[in-house]
């Protein structure tokens, strides 16, 4: 009998040490409440950095595009594109020659009436070379037009035109500046 006690005893002992390890050791888990997204239309679906893509129409490269930081906002009334650290973009022929390129600190893309806004040392170059820099600029994709009501320079090979506004092709190759300024001829020297 003396022994039985021995051993219920000692089990008695093992238990509670066991027990207590068992609840000391436990994680105490805190949960935290986290709100629900309330303006889905402020949260970008999709957000990349250093990217390079090609977009086609009809299985044909139209542009290339190049950005730092790309952001795309489908559930916002309209859905839009944002490229907050600048981008530069091509726009090629079917021959996928670069007809145009442009560039700027600052781009929005309104994807459902396909007008984009450059902002910020935006720069244009045409096929015939001739380079137009503007504080802002935008092109409506589904008239091929790009314009601006800024301050508008565009380098030629014998000249420099300045002006206010200015309305163009998409390939800026067929362009009206609605307010000139000046016409400066360049010194080859």
């Amino acid at each position: 009998m003396h022994q039985l006690a021995y051993h219920t005893r000692l089990m008695s002992i093992i238990f509670v040490v066991v027990l207590t390890c068992f609840f000391s050791c436990r994680k105490k888990t805190v949960k935290e409440r986290v709100d629900a997204v309330t303006d889905r239309a402020a949260i970008p679906v999709l957000a990349a950095d250093s990217v390079t893509t090609l977009i086609s129409d009809s299985g044909v490269v139209q542009y290339r595009i190049k950005t730092k930081r790309w952001e795309i906002y489908d559930k916002a009334t309209p859905p839009y594109w944002e490229f907050p650290e600048g981008i530069y973009l091509d726009k090629f022929n079917e021959q996928m020659d670069v007809q145009a390129s442009l560039q700027a600190d600052y781009a929005h893309y309104n994807s459902l009436d396909q007008i984009w806004e450059l902002r910020g040392n935006v720069v244009a170059v045409n096929l015939e070379g001739e380079r137009f820099e503007t504080p802002q600029l935008f092109w409506n994709q589904k008239t091929e037009r790009v314009f601006s009501d800024s301050v508008i320079h565009i380098t030629r090979e014998t000249s420099i035109i300045t002006g206010v506004g200015f309305e163009s092709n998409q390939n800026m190759s067929k362009y009206t500046i609605l307010h000139p300024t000046g016409v400066f001829p360049i010194d080859e020297e």
